[in-house]
């Protein structure tokens, strides 16, 4: 942080899209930060939506923290809360806690510190690595997670630490990790057991799942955010397709959709009043059934200086229309999740998607308009075969011959395994960064746009979302020796027989009655129902591959 981050001429740019109320004189002091700078933090659409329902209750007084600049705070927090989205970005949140003089373990605080919560995909997921630098986690989605965490701090106002936290295990969704015990089978064996430390203590967690049809919009528009003067519209929440190692599908199930008359033509007409620019989020948004009419809304006279951006889109959702509409309103490209060439391995992923499909979207993009289409992709998914890789090169060659003239981009990352996935046993493919070789080689020599995602730092991503609470310890070391790969190895390195070696979280295949990190927290599906999906994956697996070669 700055020497001197007050800086109100960044706040003064905001217009926000709520009415703040204000604080009564009892009002819990909580500070509320994002462990990136504020260009960062204030593009997130989900730090967004909780700073906003912290400001509108008056039991509340809230100021906001970045890691550039920040609000005045109070001298003495009740809370201080952070919204994580991006793993590597932990550093940031020692930071702050040293900054205001908070120790970095939950362990070594006591009545004069404040709670220390978390919340967000990252802590939603796999909180464990962190579990040792936060009283209170949140597990879930925050639409009635929030109030109701709020509403029991109130509660417990003037209780002791310990009692406080006592009490604030028995919410829905708030996971206090120092009430929890976990043994190992040895310093750097497998997880023995993690069980509470008392009876009243829930054996479970269960993630909160907010179940409404109106879901999350913008609540302030400011040139100073990395989308400058972006309006944001969460048009779904999940995606019905369930590829088997997609958090943003498994972890947020169940498929929602905001309602169209009741809150996405309303958003939209909000947002639009304040800003020309409007991002349509969600995993898949042109599965809502009613996607037509928001385009049809959207491509009236009155919106021609409205510059539209959106999420991936599924292929058999590309139209003319779509991209008509698209290129009208300012883009120059659509991105599509491919994931892979080759047909076999897409049965296993549960991808449900054939190479024709892909052909027909990119013919409707030009079509329409349209410069360019990115595809995602992926190597190093589990049962991933030399013959798949050359499916996807020739996928590619396929596309350039079949539309010429359109500009093809292969955005490539590395199987990265996620709790709560089918696929969150499976550990990294080695053989993943020659993949990526492989392919660059392949599509450069051609003359098309690769752009594959750093493997050593997808091992890294890997480390932190299957890790345990041995990592503790591990991140502090990072974090002072500076962040890069080689910081990793060597506090590895230097913690030799204190903890499992990195291949152990990373490229270790796990076994099916293996007790996970995450074992005691819950996401919308059983482990049963993982099970079933993972067994039909690996049913596909052993399928015969007739996949052409390039």
């Amino acid at each position: 942080m700055s020497a001197n981050p007050v800086n109100a001429s960044v706040f003064a740019d905001e217009r926000l899209l709520f009415e703040p109320v204000a604080a009564h004189g009892n009002a819990l002091e909580v500070i509320f930060a994002f462990p990136n700078t504020y260009s960062v933090g204030i593009t997130s659409l989900g730090y967004q939506v909780v700073w906003a329902t912290l400001a509108m209750r008056e039991d509340i007084s809230v100021s906001r923290l970045f890691m550039d600049v920040r609000e005045p705070l109070p001298e003495g927090a009740d809370l201080l809360g952070f919204s994580l989205s991006w793993e590597l970005d932990y550093v940031n949140i020692l930071s702050v806690l040293e900054s205001l003089q908070i120790p970095i373990r939950s362990q070594w605080r006591d009545d004069r510190h404040p709670l220390v919560f978390g919340g967000g995909p990252v802590l939603t997921a796999n909180p464990e690595p962190f579990a040792n630098f936060f009283d209170v986690i949140l597990l879930g989605d925050g639409e009635d997670l929030i109030p109701n965490f709020l509403n029991a701090c109130q509660e417990v106002r003037g209780a002791s630490r310990g009692e406080q936290l006592r009490r604030l295990a028995q919410v829905p969704g708030v996971y206090i990790p120092s009430l929890y015990e976990v043994c190992y089978q040895s310093p750097e064996g497998a997880i023995a057991s993690i069980t509470p430390i008392e009876a009243e203590v829930p054996p479970q967690v269960q993630k909160q799942t907010y179940r409404g049809n109106t879901l999350s919009t913008s609540s302030v528009v400011t040139p100073q955010a990395a989308w400058e003067n972006i309006y944001m519209v969460e048009v779904v929440r999940s995606c019905p397709e369930m590829c088997r190692f997609c958090l943003a599908s498994y972890l947020t199930l169940p498929f929602r959709i905001a309602s169209l008359e009741e809150s996405l033509i309303p958003a939209i007409e909000r947002g639009i009043q304040v800003s020309d620019r409007l991002g349509l989020l969600g995993a898949s948004i042109t599965q809502h059934p009613e996607f037509e009419a928001v385009l049809d809304y959207l491509d009236q006279d009155c919106y021609e200086d409205l510059r539209l951006s959106i999420a991936s889109v599924r292929t058999n959702t590309v139209t003319p229309k779509l991209a008509q509409i698209l290129t009208k309103r300012g883009t120059k490209s659509i991105t599509i999740a491919v994931e892979t060439g080759s047909e076999r391995l897409r049965r296993v992923i549960n991808k449900k998607l054939e190479n024709p499909e892909i052909v027909a979207a990119a013919q409707q993009a030009k079509a329409g308009g349209l410069k360019g289409v990115k595809l995602y992709g992926m190597v190093g998914i589990p049962g991933e075969t030399e013959e798949d890789v050359s499916a996807t090169i020739g996928m590619m060659s396929e596309l350039k011959r079949e539309v010429p003239g359109l500009r093809l981009t292969l955005g490539c990352s590395t199987f990265v395994p996620k709790a709560h996935t089918p696929f969150q046993g499976y550990g990294v493919n080695p053989q993943a960064k020659k993949r990526l070789k492989q392919l660059e080689k392949a599509l450069r020599s051609q003359g098309m746009d690769f752009r594959p995602e750093s493997y050593n730092w997808s091992v890294i991503q890997t480390l932190i979302a299957r890790g345990d609470r041995r990592l503790s310890h591990l991140l502090e070391l990072v974090r002072d020796y500076g962040d890069t790969v080689g910081s990793y190895k060597r506090a590895f390195k230097q913690l030799r027989g204190q903890l499992p070696p990195l291949d152990y979280y990373v490229h270790e295949n796990y076994e099916g009655d293996r007790i996970l990190p995450w074992s005691h927290l819950r996401g919308p599906l059983p482990p049963e129902t993982l099970a079933k999906h993972l067994t039909d994956a690996q049913n596909a697996m052993s399928e015969t591959s007739h996949v052409p070669t390039a």
